[in-house]
């Protein structure tokens, strides 16, 4: 098994920023976009971020709610925001919102949108309950050729890493919802909206902490994983399984900053580095000052010679 340390790469300027950065993705050469999901214990707004890896500069571009997930699109300046119970265009540039949901969970108290990926078709994104153990967040499909939304799944606790694996035709995903430390494969039908499954792929509850973002390495044979520890420890794991037998094939470590929470493959000058998302959110005072790295990105070393796939989807006129 290879072992890794990673080293702070950012350390954000406020405590805002710090409480819970996740969603990274390479949004151009050299950049990846992350959100700040919401700045603050009982805050009700977040932001989302721009990183140049050439200057060493974020960007923060603020908004009106807590942001789960903002995906790059093929148009520049663009992106597909998953926020509070409503999802739209935010274009970075002109500030400008345009909305094309606003029903997420509908009827469903305390949920907001968590983590999303998108794919040709559209995204796949899911909800994460505030109200702890209660069975009633979302997992949703937002098709592209027509904005519609479909509800999945409407009993998960905190909807979070997610792999697509397309087949030909079929869509296949991988999907973790949080609490149940598993990873489950589903089929999804494009055009009724639908799931097959879900199929246990990972059993992860050997592990005290829990399985949060998620991506595939290049090949698609294995997936890495960020694990979020709640408790006083040294550091944060991210960790790679094979999805063919479950082994564990390769761990990243981020000092003094437990709870890890998204990865992100990305290349930069040539060679194919991990970043990796921490959080400080409810980390007493006391431990904070233990831990000073909490809520820092990481930069780590990996393997790799290539990127695995990251489609965009590609937004026309939307009125």
């Amino acid at each position: 098994m290879r072992s890794y340390d990673c080293h702070v790469l950012y350390r954000p300027e406020n405590k805002e920023l710090a409480n819970l950065p996740e969603g990274p993705l390479v949004c151009g050469k050299n950049q990846f976009s992350w959100v700040a999901i919401q700045h603050g214990l009982g805050a009700t707004v977040g932001s989302l971020n721009i990183f140049d890896l050439s200057s060493n500069q974020n960007h923060t571009y603020p908004l009106d709610g807590r942001p789960g997930f903002a995906c790059p699109c093929a148009e520049a300046n663009t992106f597909v925001v998953g926020m509070e119970h409503r999802v739209g265009i935010f274009n970075t540039r002109s500030g400008q919102w345009t909305e094309l949901c606003d029903s997420v969970d509908a009827g469903v108290d305390r949920t907001i949108i968590n983590d999303g990926i998108a794919f040709s078709d559209g995204l796949i994104f899911g909800s994460k309950t505030l109200d702890e153990n209660q069975k009633k967040a979302g997992l949703c499909f937002l098709r592209k050729s027509d904005w519609h939304l479909f509800q999945l799944r409407s009993d998960q606790l905190c909807s979070n890493g997610k792999v697509i694996l397309k087949e030909g035709e079929q869509v296949r995903f991988l999907d973790i919802d949080t609490p149940t430390k598993k990873v489950v494969d589903y089929a999804l039908d494009i055009s009724s909206g639908t799931l097959s499954g879900p199929r246990e792929v990972l059993d992860l509850e050997r592990f005290d902490d829990f399985p949060d973002g998620m991506v595939a390495t290049p090949d698609g044979q294995s997936v890495i994983i960020a694990f979020y520890n709640p408790d006083d420890a040294p550091h944060g794991e991210v960790r790679q399984f094979c999805l063919a037998d479950g082994s564990l094939e390769a761990v990243w470590k981020t000092p003094l900053s437990p709870r890890a929470t998204c990865p992100l493959l990305i290349e930069h000058d040539g060679v194919v580095k991990l970043i990796v998302t921490t959080a400080v959110e409810n980390m007493p005072v006391e431990w904070q000052a233990r831990l000073p790295n909490a809520g820092c990105l990481f930069v780590g070393d990996t393997p790799f010679d290539s990127l695995p796939e990251s489609p965009r989807i590609q937004i026309e006129t939307v009125t």
